[in-house]
């Protein structure tokens, strides 16, 4: 198991906050990538300004993604580790606005997310879910 898949198991349980970033109290899941990000790098990069649920989706505009390549490397090319930020995209005509953490490959793969209505929850990396990746990234 990864420093970050330990980090982000923690992180179970908590519930869904938006825009939120706490352990235990409550958290999106940017806000999940940002505290598992905090644990191993410390001070976050950047301040994240406001955002809303839809990430401009109305407007196209793919914020969430430019920022992960601002400050993680982009490992969509390399073969699935766990450990790895998963960027999803939930509709085709959509902007990605999903994240989660890899927390196994293999046979059985699962991630970590935050969900609305559910809280930080480990889930199978089913094919629904598989499928909608747009990218992944490493946080080290």
């Amino acid at each position: 198991m990864t420093d970050a898949v330990a980090i982000a198991r923690g992180w179970i349980g908590t519930p869904y906050v938006h825009q939120a970033s706490c352990k235990s109290a409550g958290c999106d899941c940017l806000g999940l990538i940002r505290g598992v990000w905090r644990d191993l790098h410390g001070a976050e990069p950047e301040a994240v300004p406001a955002y809303t649920p839809d990430w401009d989706e109305p407007q196209g505009q793919e914020v969430l993604w430019r920022a992960a390549l601002r400050h993680l490397r982009c490992v969509t090319d390399q073969p699935l580790q766990p450990g790895q930020v998963l960027l999803f995209r939930m509709r085709h005509d959509a902007v990605a606005k999903h994240l989660g953490i890899l927390s196994q490959s293999g046979a059985t793969p699962a991630f970590i997310h935050a969900y609305t209505g559910h809280g930080v929850v480990e889930n199978p990396l089913s094919a629904p879910w598989a499928r909608r990746i747009v990218a992944r990234f490493s946080l080290t």
